[in-house]
């Protein structure tokens, strides 16, 4: 189970026992790792496997754990999931012994949530909202839900922190909103996806025959993308181990981009006070995805940083002298074009489209760079954003069954916002639009936002792994008076 590991990968996948925090950079091998590590516990006998749990953010991620455990012929028993699928899978086991009623309906469907919210906000103002005035509510109850900060605590919220409630409204009006949802869902006998957390957590917490099965459900847990967790998910998760101490957190400080939706690295920086003694503190730092080059650049944005204590230096262990370009060009539609042409010169060459990635920050940035690869015949996917999950890949419209035989051939460039792209990597990434007021963000200017903006090129700058281009443009439109200069972050 330990073959091929490096020393560090090594020590992490054989601690076994206590809590243990594992940080690990970009391309350090640490799904291999988590994987590694569960099945070396199973097969040393120290884990029972119907008693192993470990989550994760994203379906994708617990798919390809649950495949690598497989191929290292793990016994079957173990539960890999999401923080919802487990969260649910109990809440459904349990319902019967807590509740004479039907479970909940769970308001799974978007519109139908949004509907929801719609309703909260009638009930509350008596008037009709604005589909975007409803997407930004939702979006704020959503961050209050997983913040664990009830209606009522809302407004001391915002005095504490300067939050500035959405849609206008002031932090009474936001509070008796957020309220009003509450009381829609409940008489609707609905609940939403952080209900279900809240849910797991109230029934785990429990000091009775339930809440003790469904604790015992869990003696070993493992949670991935540690520096993404919410307050809601870490109260689940010390639900889940009550007494328990064989717990391991995996992630990486310098990856944290989710704070606007509720994440935080405070656990993951905080793991080894609230659990010592730790069995092991181990870090990950051999990045074996990234050329030299591209990982010197990426070393290079963290340590301007003020917090660059808290991150991991990157160690390249590929071999390789390819250069890490950039250009600056006239205007949004130029610099679309040129990175059109470069993906064309990669596929002449004999590379493949399914190997580019065109990054960009916003998702507003990304017709004039379908438009072009559009223009030159270049197959491509959009790749949406959907918080912690990726949506499905998009093809584009009316594709011929030429272009589908193309796909299977040399597969589609993917086009990419940086937030949709974690996780993935590709051999040659354009990163775009890399100019003050796009990254960092315009409304991006306090030092914690300021800090999540270079962590967000960090991410981009590591899904690299053999070549890498920096570019942005002075302008959006050859009539736009505004003349934008290099991020921040670069210059």
């Amino acid at each position: 189970m330990l073959d091929g590991l490096d020393d560090a990968q090594r020590q992490a996948a054989s601690s076994i026992e206590g809590p243990v925090r594992i940080i690990a950079c970009a391309g350090a091998g640490k799904t291999r790792t988590i994987t590694r590590r569960i099945a070396y516990g199973v097969a040393s006998g120290t884990w029972d496997p119907t008693r192993v749990l470990a989550v994760t953010f994203s379906v994708k991620a617990a798919g390809e754990m649950r495949d690598r455990l497989d191929a290292l012929q793990v016994p079957r028993g173990m539960r890999i999931a999401t923080f919802h699928s487990a969260a649910l899978r109990q809440c459904r086991e349990a319902w019967r012994a807590i509740c004479s009623g039907p479970f909940p309906d769970l308001i799974a469907d978007a519109k139908r949530k949004r509907e929801v919210v719609a309703a909260g906000v009638f009930r509350a103002t008596a008037r009709q909202p604005e589909p975007q005035e409803v997407a930004d509510i939702e979006r704020e109850i959503d961050w209050c839900k997983v913040s664990l900060i009830a209606p009522q605590d809302y407004d001391k919220v915002c005095a504490a922190t300067h939050r500035e409630p959405p849609a206008g409204c002031d932090p009474g009006r936001f509070a008796r909103i957020y309220g009003e949802y509450e009381a829609e869902k409940t008489a609707r006998m609905g609940i939403d996806y952080n209900d279900i957390l809240l849910l797991a957590s109230h029934i785990c917490d429990a000091d009775d025959e339930v809440g003790h099965a469904l604790r015992s459900q869990v003696g070993w847990l493992t949670v991935d993308e540690y520096q993404d967790v919410s307050p809601l998910q870490h109260r689940l998760m010390r639900a889940w181990l009550g007494e328990n101490r064989n717990v391991c957190v995996v992630g990486d400080p310098a990856q944290t981009i989710y704070s606007f939706a509720g994440a935080t690295s405070y656990y993951l920086a905080s793991f080894g006070r609230e659990f010592a003694p730790l069995g092991a503190d181990i870090a990950l730092r051999t990045d074996y995805r990234s050329l030299p080059p591209i990982v010197a650049r990426a070393n290079h944005v963290l340590s301007r940083s003020p917090q660059r204590g808290d991150y991991v230096r990157l160690e390249p262990a590929r071999e390789g002298t390819t250069r890490v370009t950039s250009a600056i060009y006239g205007t949004d539609e130029e610099e679309a074009e040129a990175v059109a042409r470069r993906i064309e010169r990669v596929i002449a060459r004999g590379g493949k489209a399914g190997d580019c990635a065109v990054l960009t920050r916003l998702t507003r940035q990304q017709p004039c760079i379908v438009q072009a690869l559009k223009a030159h015949g270049i197959p491509y996917q959009v790749r949406r954003d959907a918080g912690w999950q990726s949506s499905p890949l998009v093809p584009p419209p009316n594709a011929s069954a030429v272009d589908s035989l193309e796909a299977l051939q040399a597969g589609r460039v993917t086009v990419s916002t940086i937030h949709a792209s974690k996780g993935l990597e590709f051999p040659h990434v354009y990163l775009v639009g890399l100019s003050d007021g796009i990254l960092p963000y315009q409304g991006m200017v306090s030092p914690d936002h300021l800090e999540e903006e270079r962590r967000l090129l960090y991410v981009g700058i590591t899904r690299a792994e053999d070549t890498l281009h920096l570019s942005y443009a002075r302008k959006q439109d050859d009539q736009s008076p505004a003349v934008r200069s290099l991020s921040r972050f670069l210059a």
